[in-house]
């Protein structure tokens, strides 16, 4: 049998490097894409490939498609960032444009590389990394609250007509996770006592959407928990 094809964006640590990781021990080959070119060493230690650069420019998704010579069967949209800037009246344009360009923009240039070599193929799965703050308003991080409600937006919009083409597509919506995203408040939280998610547990989840789950499955990850899955309310 022909070993798996995957491409993780966001994977010089944390959630993508642990994704990576399972995905090369279960036989994967793994192209794994982060503008930190640490992302070479995370590369080395599973004999895969890495891509550094932008992802809010849309070559560079195109290169990671490329690097995984011609097949993707598996796609992990996981970069993101969060944002510093808490009022829309005083936000940063620049700060802003590179938060929605890693969260949202880079979610839809990945999908645009990847999805015509899947349907070449026949098919393949799609996980994109969202979070609580997809299904809940996060008053700490606005910004960051409304990319990721669009990732979610985006999910339910073409889980369906993906799956029509034998594609599935689902999202997973951690809590806090101990990753270098959040090793700055990491104490804070700690002291607070406000648990988080180690990125290995996430990527376990994602491992399984990727393989197992349903097209259009929001499954939410919280510490001690069970993955969950979400059902939006229906409209009134």
């Amino acid at each position: 049998m022909t070993s798996q094809s995957a491409v993780i964006t966001g994977a010089a640590g944390g959630i993508g490097a642990a994704v990576a990781r399972r995905l090369a021990a279960s036989g994967a080959r793994c192209v794994v894409v982060d503008r930190n070119p640490a992302v070479r060493e995370v590369a080395a230690s599973i004999g895969g490939a890495a891509v550094v650069g932008d992802l809010t420019d849309p070559e560079l998704s195109a290169r990671a498609v490329r690097a995984a010579d011609g097949r993707v069967d598996l796609l992990v949209l996981n970069a993101g960032t969060n944002s510093v800037d808490k009022d829309p009246g005083t936000l940063d344009l620049g700060r802003y444009q590179a938060v929605v360009g890693v969260n949202q923009h880079s979610v839809v240039y990945g999908l645009r590389a990847a999805l015509p070599v899947m349907r070449e193929n026949g098919g393949g799965s799609i996980v994109v990394t969202a979070s609580l703050a997809a299904l809940q308003g996060v008053e700490q991080d606005p910004i960051y609250t409304m990319t990721k409600h669009a990732v979610i937006g985006l999910v339910r919009a073409l889980s369906g007509p993906l799956a029509r083409e034998g594609i599935r597509l689902s999202a997973v919506c951690p809590g806090l996770v101990d990753t270098p995203l959040t090793a700055g408040a990491r104490d804070r939280f700690r002291e607070a006592g406000i648990p988080m998610l180690t990125a290995d547990e996430v990527a376990a989840a994602v491992e399984d959407l990727l393989h197992d789950g349903e097209p259009g499955t929001e499954l939410v990850v919280r510490p001690g928990r069970r993955p969950d899955l979400y059902t939006a309310a229906p409209l009134p």
